[in-house]
């Protein structure tokens, strides 16, 4: 109700509760619209994304192993970051599985490929909200949350995927050999969008400590006095994506981790400094 209050005292104050409402709708038709649409092409050409690109972080050929066992011998540490190939065979346990897991996987494609208009349809119906004030700490929102949404999902699919199938395909319990792994698609399909939408969610830390730091909830001391915790979390979660104890490959996954904290209390810092200067500018 908070959000209509502020609507309604806007430029747009003629607009009653149910206009609000009708604008809502029209937003999440345009936005399902868009995912629908994306989703049907990506249905089409399902077979060529799921030899392209699905199976991709379980390709023993996939580019991203080809790099880092290219980086590990320029960097003279044999095969250190050369991850091991894996023969994955997936299994469907019904008859109506593989067809279910392609339309999951289209429209899991679809969000991820409208995502910059669905926020855009969402920027679009609260940005009447905001005041003027508001409006100019939140330049060039549409681009900074795709811009990281983006980077966020390719470094699942890339980086974060490859170790994790990997490790987890090879991974072997007992001495013995008695256990062979033999996945669903179903599985294998949830745990990658897992990693994709998660680390691209993730990825948006800047954006959220922007905003957090502009209405005063956070500040960079604050992030600054969590640094040596976050430094710890962010190992222990890089132990556990990397497939061989060796620190070179924890290293891959903690430094991009790590680097996204320090910047985003960089972001912390300018917005304060920006809050400040608002603050003495009005006192004067």
């Amino acid at each position: 109700m908070a959000l209509f209050d502020r609507f309604s005292n806007s430029d747009n104050s003629e607009m009653t509760f149910i206009d609000h409402l009708e604008v809502l709708r029209g937003t999440i038709v345009r936005s399902l619209s868009a995912v629908l649409i994306a989703s049907l092409v990506l249905f089409i050409y399902r077979d060529w994304i799921m030899d392209n690109v699905i199976t991709g972080p379980i390709n023993p050929d996939f580019i991203t192993y080809r790099i880092f066992c290219q980086l590990s011998h320029f960097l003279q540490l044999g095969d250190s970051l050369c991850m091991p190939p894996v023969k994955v065979s997936m299994q469907s346990t019904t008859f109506g599985g593989q067809f279910l897991s392609s339309i999951s996987m289209a429209f899991v494609g679809g969000i991820i490929i409208a995502f910059p208009f669905v926020f855009y349809q969402i920027w679009a119906f609260i940005k009447p909200a905001l005041k003027e004030k508001e409006l100019k700490n939140t330049r060039f929102m549409i681009f900074w949350v795709s811009f990281y949404f983006f980077l966020g999902a390719a470094f699942g699919f890339f980086v974060l995927g490859p170790f994790t199938f990997n490790f987890l395909a090879s991974f072997q319990l007992g001495t013995k050999g008695v256990i062979t792994t033999i996945p669903t698609f179903a599985d294998y399909l949830n745990n990658l969008t897992n990693l994709i939408l998660g680390c691209g969610i993730a990825f948006e830390l800047p954006v959220i400590v922007f905003l957090l730091t502009k209405i005063g909830i956070i500040t960079p001391k604050f992030l600054s006095t969590t640094r040596k915790y976050a430094a710890v979390i962010i190992l222990i979660v890089a132990a556990f994506i990397t497939p061989s104890p060796d620190w070179y490959s924890q290293l891959i996954v903690f430094i991009p981790l790590y680097t996204l904290f320090e910047f985003s209390i960089f972001v912390s810092r300018w917005a304060h400094k920006s809050v400040k200067n608002s603050e003495d500018e009005e006192w004067d």
